[in-house]
């Protein structure tokens, strides 16, 4: 039985957003209880709504970012529309942004803008490259800022880089974005007073390029591209099986000794010094390779796992998307969910900060684009008359 709430539960957000960056950050405030009011265009919204049509004909970014959330479409250009966002904000906790560089400080709803009016007020700037310095107004779309932060460069095969299959820099920076709000929320706490925060794609994702910047910085080059394999560990890589690929690693001699006793079959490599240390092996990773492709090559991958996990080696399936949709373990743990939507119940994961003396995360629905306009609008105290002036004049939605 729970018996604290939500950490979050009495928080008011208000977020002017889009895409990915800010709407995963606040997505997970309104998961741990936030209220979260995101402020929207009133022709066409959010633009990742028009992404795909993947989710049951909404847009698969749009599902997975924006749960729980109260949709309000306002036309920010419309100074009526704009009065109705500041006073959203006068009554919130947290502000969240990620406008174009420049866009949200010309309609005064910058962090810096919005903190001097409302001491209290924790103000989220989210941008590509930071708000100074030769590329802050540049477009940061997440795959332009994987390049620029060299993720691209240490992903794929020696002859084709690649960049990450997700959004990576989208979801570092929502992820500072998110802890940041927690950071600053606890500092009000002691101190009364709110403040900006700032979080840049680039720097988020250069952080998380921590590995390959200090390997190359101090060890004189960056770690190549070794696709599934690992540049400075073997083995470490997927290797063939009857029927699948099955991936392994061995972090460190002692698990060498116990792969080449109790799964290749070869006890002698344990201590042959082509083999024995890592050094060697990654030295000669064709050979080290070869040989655990040998042993496995005849076995199905369901007894390949076996014998490595009875030889407490780390080991995986490779699964595709389908699969982790099945996958035993988040069956197995209840970690699903049904979120309500325009189009039904879709089926969601619960999130991943899990409080067992808490009541579950708010799985709330994925709002229609403008779906809470006249409730927010009323508890501003506006009048029907003029909600329906401002709707036949298109600044709100």
């Amino acid at each position: 039985m729970s018996t604290q709430p939500l950490p979050l539960s009495g928080v008011t957000v208000v977020a002017v957003e889009q895409a990915v960056a800010a709407p995963f950050a606040t997505r997970q405030l309104a998961d741990l209880g936030a209220r979260v009011v995101k402020i929207e265009r009133p022709d066409g919204g959010d633009f990742a709504r028009g992404y795909d049509t993947a989710a049951r004909g909404l847009a698969s970014h749009f599902v997975w970012c924006n749960r729980g959330k109260e949709s309000v479409a306002v036309d920010l250009k419309d100074p009526r529309g704009l009065a109705l966002v500041r006073r959203m904000v006068a009554g919130a906790d947290v502000f969240v942004q990620n406008l174009a560089q420049g866009a949200a400080a010309r309609l005064g709803l910058d962090a810096a803008t919005l903190c001097a009016a409302h001491p209290w007020l924790i103000a989220v700037d989210v941008s590509g490259y930071g708000a100074r310095g030769p590329y802050a107004h540049k477009r940061a779309y997440d795959m332009l800022v994987q390049c620029e932060a060299g993720l691209v460069s240490v992903t794929g095969t020696p002859e084709q880089p690649v960049k990450s299959g997700i959004p990576a820099a989208d979801i570092a920076a929502g992820m500072y974005a998110f802890s940041g709000v927690l950071a600053a929320l606890v500092r009000r706490g002691t101190t009364g007073r709110g403040g900006p925060v700032e979080v840049s794609l680039l720097d988020s994702l250069a952080e998380w390029m921590g590995h390959p910047l200090h390997h190359g910085m101090h060890g004189g080059a960056a770690p190549a591209r070794t696709g599934l394999a690992h540049a400075v560990i073997a083995p470490y890589d997927a290797y063939p099986t009857v029927d699948g690929l099955v991936l392994l690693s061995v972090q460190n001699d002692r698990e060498w000794r116990r792969l080449a006793e109790r799964v290749l079959g070869r006890p002698e490599l344990a201590d042959d010094p082509a083999f024995a240390t890592n050094t060697a092996r990654v030295a000669g990773r064709a050979a080290t390779d070869a040989v655990v492709a040998t042993a496995l090559a005849p076995l199905t991958a369901a007894e390949a796992l076996a014998r490595l996990d009875a030889a407490g080696i780390a080991c995986a399936r490779l699964n595709s998307v389908a699969e982790l949709a099945d996958h035993p373990q988040l069956t197995a743990r209840d970690r699903w969910r049904e979120v309500e939507s325009p189009v039904g119940p879709l089926r969601a994961l619960l999130p991943p900060i899990v409080f067992p003396d808490a009541p579950e995360p708010r799985m709330d629905r994925i709002p229609a684009l403008g779906q809470d306009t006249d409730e927010v609008l009323a508890e501003l105290g506006v009048p029907e008359a003029e909600v329906k002036e401002l709707r036949d004049a298109g600044v709100i939605a």
